[in-house]
């Protein structure tokens, strides 16, 4: 094997390709899957542009062995219909590094790789899709991993790239936090508003209240967060661009399904698993469900 391993990655949307631009900057261009195949991948940033050479192969038979290494950046509401590229690309010898929101990556994908090893990750940056299929990059990318060893293989991959990454000892504390940024996004949807809604005190107020109750799903969950975490989370909000979307609110607007139950529809089953009181959640759950997937 090569001192970088083998790299595909499954799923070319906005993290997907901050990934894939990120390796192939530094000579290490990944195999991209995905179901469109573009001619090439495009990431804009502060300083320019990354051009990734495509095609982005969208027929799993034409993948001939499994790689070391696969990044999967699809949905979690996609990961069935990315079962032929996981089975084609994953074998026990395979990490798959889950791009993914929410706390449930390693069981939504172990099922479907062959016995490979799933590494649940943390994403920490702003990406969006443009119109014209290029991604805007908005902040510097960085991504926080489990301090395991099949951790290392990631991070060897992203090393010397633009894309920082971290390897956490309480992995659980910080996938929790990201958790709950992702969950009091979810407001978003219901308003169909971007970030520039919380500058509104008495969303700021709802904000808060939805994330105390998080925040206890999430310490019975064994999660070590403090007390402050929901006013920094929607300070975060209040200090973003007042543009700034979220991956939930563009799913909405395109008439997309939603990931709800993994960013929102998690705090109410865990709450009830411990008995803690989730009334928010037992109005914002079924609004985004609804949203997602109608009927009407």
């Amino acid at each position: 094997m090569s001192e970088h391993p083998s790299v595909a990655l499954i799923g070319p949307g906005a993290i997907g390709t901050t990934i894939a631009a990120a390796l192939h900057e530094v000579g290490r261009t990944p195999l991209l899957c995905g179901r469109t195949p573009h001619p090439q991948l495009v990431l804009r940033h502060d300083d320019g542009e990354i051009i990734v050479p495509g095609p982005v192969i969208t027929d799993p038979s034409r993948v001939s062995r499994p790689v070391a290494l696969v990044f999967v950046a699809v949905k979690t509401t996609q990961v069935a219909d990315s079962a032929g590229w996981l089975a084609a690309l994953c074998d026990e010898n395979t990490v798959v590094c889950a791009l993914q929101n929410g706390v449930e990556q390693k069981p939504q994908l172990e099922p479907y790789v062959n016995g490979a090893v799933v590494v649940p990750s943390v994403v920490w940056f702003p990406a969006q899709r443009e119109p014209d299929a290029s991604v805007w990059l908005r902040a510097k990318p960085r991504l926080t991993l489990p301090a395991i060893p099949q951790a290392t293989r990631i991070s060897d991959a992203l090393s010397e790239t633009r894309c920082a990454v971290e390897l956490s000892a309480d992995f659980v504390s910080i996938a929790w936090r990201k958790l709950l940024q992702n969950a009091v996004a979810g407001l978003m949807v219901l308003a169909n508003r971007r970030a520039g809604m919380f500058s509104r005190q008495d969303i700021m107020e709802l904000a808060l209240a939805y994330l105390r109750e998080c925040l206890a799903v999430a310490r019975a969950e064994g999660a070590s967060l403090g007390d402050n975490v929901p006013h920094e989370i929607v300070e975060g909000f209040h200090r973003a661009p007042a543009d700034l979307g979220t991956s939930i609110l563009a799913d909405r607007q395109a008439n997309r399904p939603l990931e709800w139950d993994i960013r929102n529809g998690v705090i109410q089953r865990y709450g009830e698993k411990h008995g803690i009181p989730v009334p928010i959640s037992r109005v914002v759950v079924p609004l985004l469900a609804a949203g997602s997937e109608g009927p009407g």
